[in-house]
């Protein structure tokens, strides 16, 4: 709108970027030093999945899934195979390396190759992995996979407001908090608020040295218990 005086006021715009397309995920092998990452599918890893999410008392962990619990193997493989075949997702499944099981799974989901913008989502990971070495490892795997191999500028982190343990580990990872959007979804029949997190090419190098430190086989004592904790290292 016109200034006083009759000056135009100046529209802003955002800085030049290289404006390629970054690589749509596809399936693909990763391999760390305590999990590897493989496309999901239900024949090899439908069992075990099954076995350690399917007991009562693991109702808890699809508590902010937009499907699950699943009281019938049936009903789970068959959601199993939905997801392998998203056109538009990349599931894949987080296999132990000391067993060689399945223990949960995550996403490459929301896929704007042409903004070099993506989502790290739909999480969902076993009472045997949860809060191990592996699990950090899995998303530091998906998130270098992100920026390095397939050329993203923005990976996203999005969860329930309430779901305090998706939060907690997103900011442990290095993501940045960005806000809450009220009532951005319904799930199962329920208002959900959205925590929206992010994190930028220009932060990675910083967040993956933080990571590489602590995951580090120096940083754990022969029993896997670790000398220094994440949270004691600067982002």
């Amino acid at each position: 709108m016109p200034a006083q005086g009759g000056d135009t006021v100046p529209l802003g715009v955002g800085p030049k970027v290289d404006s390629r397309s970054a690589r749509r995920p596809a399936p693909v092998t990763i391999r760390g030093r305590a999990v590897e990452l493989s496309p999901i599918d239900p024949a090899k890893h439908g069992q075990a999945l099954w076995e350690e999410l399917a007991q009562p008392a693991q109702e808890r962990l699809w508590r902010y899934l937009p499907d699950g619990p699943f009281s019938d193997e049936g009903a789970f493989l068959a959601q199993l195979e939905r997801l392998a075949r998203s056109e538009n997702r990349l599931f894949l499944a987080i296999l132990d390396l000391a067993t060689g099981r399945a223990q949960g799974w995550a996403a490459l989901l929301r896929v704007e190759p042409e903004h070099r913008c993506l989502e790290l989502g739909y999480i969902l990971f076993t009472p045997r992995l949860q809060r191990t070495r592996g699990a950090t490892e899995a998303l530091f795997l998906i998130s270098r996979h992100v920026f390095e191999e397939l050329g993203y500028r923005r990976l996203e982190w999005k969860c329930d407001s309430l779901n305090l343990p998706s939060r907690r580990a997103a900011e442990r990872l290095g993501f940045t908090f960005e806000g809450i959007f009220r009532q951005h979804m319904i799930v199962k029949g329920r208002s959900r608020d959205t925590a929206w997190y992010a994190l930028l090419d220009g932060e990675w190098p910083a967040r993956k040295a933080r990571l590489e430190r602590w995951l580090a086989p120096t940083n754990f004592d022969p029993a896997g218990n670790q000398l220094l904790a994440l949270s004691d290292l600067p982002r």
